[in-house]
């Protein structure tokens, strides 16, 4: 399946009734890592409250110790304090990067903003080489908008 046919299925998740916010991310992480091949680990991280660090929230792939990420810290933390996309085409050539798993090459971390305030992300890691594309950029944008509308 391809990303723009993914888009409908994300829209059908956001607008159901019934399951709880977090029901639902767990459903966008489940059909984006078992129908886009080189998503291998999809999860969300979200601001921890008042503090400057975010929390774990779902996701599927390997369990990972990184459940609280400090903002400036790795991907996730620099995305949190930059508000723009950050695609890594080899994660061993970043000097700020957190190790989740041996096997993982690449990531991208696409910001999340509920009413023009970076409250999340969406994070992807790889175990391809550089297999992250503009269309993957875009597409993950689309997911964080409709995203966002259920996190107002």
């Amino acid at each position: 399946m391809n990303l723009q046919d993914l888009k409908p299925e994300i829209q059908k998740i956001i607008a159901q009734e019934n399951p709880s916010v977090n029901e639902k991310l767990l459903k966008i992480c489940k059909i984006l890592e078992a129908n886009v091949s080189y998503y291998n680990w999809v999860g969300f991280y979200f601001k921890n409250g008042d503090k400057n660090e975010l929390k774990l929230g779902p996701y599927v792939g390997e369990p990972t110790d990184h459940t609280i990420i400090p903002f400036g810290k790795g991907i996730c933390g620099q995305v949190a304090v930059s508000n723009k996309n950050f695609v890594v085409p080899d994660v061993a050539a970043q000097d700020n990067y957190i190790a989740c798993s041996i096997t993982v090459k690449a990531e991208i971390v696409i910001p999340i903003f509920v009413n023009g305030e970076n409250i999340g992300q969406i994070d992807i890691d790889s175990n391809t080489p550089d297999p992250f594309t503009e269309a993957d950029e875009r597409f993950l944008e689309f997911v964080c908008k409709e995203v966002a509308e259920i996190l107002n």
